[in-house]
């Protein structure tokens, strides 16, 4: 019998550790797994404090640095009411302030900033460059540096123990970041959208607002989510400028929960504590689609 006649010899099959397709998609199981469980522990991790947070809101305040356990021993629902008037003005007093500050600086930024990062991306000026690198260098300046001459400014146009210093300098677009940010998305859209509104007799102005900006919605969304975060936390600028007790900001409110002479309320601060971090993550949810668009695609030129 000729060898063109012969039956091929049989092929045993692949095993899971072969170098295969059966095995090169157990292996991928099992990196998936091992990845899942990896971030599962870190995400644990990090959430850890904030179950502690709402777990001490809920403990009586002699338990709560003696009891360590998630779960409480003993239940104190009392801690969010009396937490809410137990300073000099309720608590809802503190967050409208807040959020009044937080709504005109995301306003401001993103007005003030979009423009000029679409100075910096789509037009042609002299000294852009030049502009541009100082604006970037501007980064690299503590703030403390500056503190003691915007203080100064703020003072001689009586400003102090008002809103102005918080947020005039966001209509400005003083902040760096925000329009680097913006600057590096604008810049990768298409130069022939520019050239078509061109033709069709849009100016400058009229191109950004029916062209540019709303291509741009990934962008300002992580720009007012990142002055959400920033603003509504902000510690050290409301508590230099502010010195009227019905001005205060969350921040500012929480600080007074706690006593120098160690009669520190920490239950009802740990309560109003957690209240406060609604609206931060609420709007983190609500914008985390396009925070993820805008980070990820910024930079692509």
């Amino acid at each position: 019998m000729s060898l063109a006649t012969q039956a091929p010899p049989p092929v045993a099959p692949a095993r899971p550790d072969d170098d295969g397709p059966v095995g090169r998609t157990g292996r991928s199981r099992r990196s998936r797994f091992t990845r899942h469980v990896l971030l599962c522990l870190v995400g644990a991790v990090m959430m850890y404090p904030l179950l502690w947070l709402v777990s001490s809101s809920l403990k009586p305040n002699g338990i709560i640095f003696t009891d360590l356990s998630l779960w409480p021993a003993r239940w104190d629902l009392s801690n969010y009411p009396e937490g809410w008037t137990a300073l000099e003005h309720p608590f809802s007093l503190y967050l409208v302030n807040s959020l009044v500050i937080v709504v005109l600086s995301i306003v401001g930024n993103l007005v003030s900033c979009s423009l000029a990062a679409y100075g910096f991306a789509r037009l042609n000026f002299t000294g852009r460059k030049l502009f541009f690198a100082l604006m970037l260098g501007t980064m690299m300046l503590p703030g403390h540096v500056l503190l003691v001459p915007q203080y100064i400014v703020f003072a001689k146009l009586d400003w102090i123990n008002t809103y102005y210093p918080l947020l005039v300098p966001n209509f400005l677009a003083t902040n760096a970041f925000y329009i680097f940010l913006m600057v590096q998305f604008m810049r990768a859209l298409p130069r022939e959208l520019d050239d078509a509104a061109r033709i069709d007799g849009c100016g400058p102005f009229r191109t950004f607002w029916s062209i540019i900006m709303p291509l741009s919605l990934p962008a300002f969304a992580t720009t007012a989510i990142f002055t959400f975060i920033s603003v509504w936390n902000e510690f050290f600028g409301p508590l230099i400028y502010l010195t009227d007790s019905e001005l205060y900001t969350v921040p500012l409110a929480l600080r007074q929960f706690i006593d120098s002479e160690g009669q520190s309320q920490w239950g009802q601060m740990f309560a109003m504590s957690f209240l406060s971090l609604a609206p931060v993550i609420g709007f983190f949810i609500a914008g985390q689609k396009y925070l993820i668009k805008g980070i990820a695609t910024t930079g692509l030129k």
